[in-house]
Formats: C-alpha cells, structure tokens, sequence
C-alpha cells in the first residue's frame, strides 16, 4: 500500500504548502494531491490556490513525490488545454505528474461561475468526451473528432508524454466506473463511498483501486480529547466511514482491513492541516510499517 498526502491548498501559505511538501516527501509518502476549486467548498471567505499552478510550483522543489489532484474538474478546461498542461507538467517533474479528473462534485459552483448548470448525466458525457480527446492528443498524431461537446479537426500536440501519464477517475456511478473501466488506471473511492467498493468493484477493470481517508492523528493519549473536539469543530460530525481516529498502533490494523480489501492507495487528509510534525510520526510509525 502507498499513501500520498491530500493537501487542499487553502488557509495556507506558499510557505506552509512547500513546508508540508517537504515534509511528506521525508516522511516516505509517494505523492501528493490538491484540490480543483474556484471557490473552497464551505469555505469560500478563505483564500485558496490554483490547482494546476500550485502543483507546478511543488513539483519544483521536491525530488521524489508524485502529483495531482482529487480531482481536477472536467468544465474547467477544454481538453486541448488540459492535455498541453499535462504533457508539460509530465516533462518538467521528469514524470511525476498523474491526472486525476472528474465531472464535477459541486453543481453550484460551475453555475456560479457562469458555466451553466449541466445535470450528472451530462457532465459525465463531456468527461467520456475529454478523456477520449485526452488519449488521443498524447499519441502525438494528427486528431480528427466531432463530438457532442467538443470539435477538433486534424490537429496535433507535440510533444507526446514521457511514458504513460496516469489517470485517477473518481466516483462510483454507474456511468462514471464505464469511464474508470476504459481509461483509468486508478480508481478512487470517495471517504464517503467505501461501502461500495466491493459491489463497484467488478466494473472498474484493470484500474487500481484507491481510497481517500480523512484521518485524525493522535500522538499523545494525553491530547486525545483536545485532538478529536479540534477536528471536530473544524470538519463537522466527522461521522462517516471515511474517517480514521486513533494513535498510529489504531491505525494499522484498519489501513490493513482496507488492503485486504484491495486497496492499493490511500490519499490521507489530515484533520490538523497536515502539519510537519504529524507526517513525520505517520511516516516513521504508519509508513514505515507498510515497507
């Protein structure tokens, strides 16, 4: 099992982001991922970073650790846009940019923004649409396609990735997993979806599967209550199955029942904002665990 570092990159600063970077890429984590929003969810008063921007900044002063996103929005861009970006990131980080993309989990936001109010069946459509122009731009040749939402006739994007670029698709529809099933090469389940991840599972195909988990670390029994009432008051009822609480000994033994249950990755969004001390006690007595 590998963990990458969830880091919405919002009541931050570049400082504190790139502190957190480094911090994580000592701890043993593999990769790192942010969030794609034109306003935080729930948050919108607080400030917040472009996604592919931040993740060029991060990828440029780290060595080791992989980048992306859960997950960059499909509307946002048109597809000619986002494959030139992430061919570009691929050839700057030397291969260690992966695409996580979605159709969109805040309806009220694209609408907001003025980029109308498309239901989830449509949304998906144009995803389907964006993934197929994506695969096809990355060839390198000449591209021809007349679609629903999108027209391209005969053009071509060069230079072609590395090697393959990874694809993360999340979500647990059934249109979505078709979409998973064809061109991702990880499947990620949202915190809230793990019940699903045994009845989806036979539709995502060949993709790996991977789990985002909210985790409240407790690294002194004596701050338990503390830890937990602060992540309360920041994260809500925090009730769901997607949130781990304990002490890094807590911990192992549900990060082992996921893996049993084939999960190969998992995306951990600390309840404290990930500070450097934290992922330094994850990575010596959770990570390290696992190596």
């Amino acid at each position: 099992m590998e963990f990458h570092l969830f880091l919405p990159q919002m009541r931050l600063s570049p400082d504190g982001l790139r502190a957190r970077a480094a911090a994580a890429e000592a701890a043993g984590f593999t990769g790192l991922a942010l969030m794609d929003h034109l306003f935080p969810p729930g948050a919108a008063d607080q400030p917040m970073y472009e996604a592919l921007t931040t993740v060029t900044w991060l990828a440029a002063v780290t060595e080791r650790l992989r980048f992306g996103h859960l997950v960059l929005c499909d509307s946002f861009r048109h597809p000619a846009v986002l494959a030139r970006q992430a061919v570009t990131l691929d050839h700057l980080s030397g291969g260690r940019f992966e695409l996580g993309i979605g159709s969109g989990s805040t309806p009220g936001e694209l609408a907001s923004y003025g980029f109308g109010a498309p239901g989830g069946a449509e949304r998906v459509e144009r995803l389907g649409e964006t993934l197929a122009l994506m695969r096809a731009f990355w060839t390198g040749e000449p591209v021809d396609h007349h679609g629903t939402h999108f027209r391209v006739d005969g053009v071509r994007q060069l230079p072609a990735p590395l090697d393959r670029i990874p694809i993360v698709v999340g979500g647990t529809g059934p249109k979505t997993m078709a979409l998973v099933s064809e061109y991702a090469d990880w499947w990620n389940v949202p915190m809230h979806q793990t019940d699903r991840l045994e009845s989806a599972r036979a539709s995502a195909g060949t993709a790996r599967v991977s789990i985002q988990l909210l985790v409240t670390l407790v690294t002194d029994d004596r701050t338990r209550d503390e830890v937990v009432a602060l992540a309360r008051r920041r994260f809500g009822g925090m009730g769901h199955q997607g949130h781990l609480v304990g002490s890094p000994t807590e911990l192992l033994p549900r990060l082992e029942a996921l893996r049993a249950r084939g999960v190969e990755r998992v995306y951990t969004w600390f309840t404290d904002f990930a500070t450097p001390e934290t992922l330094a006690v994850f990575g010596r007595e959770v990570i390290a665990a696992w190596s």
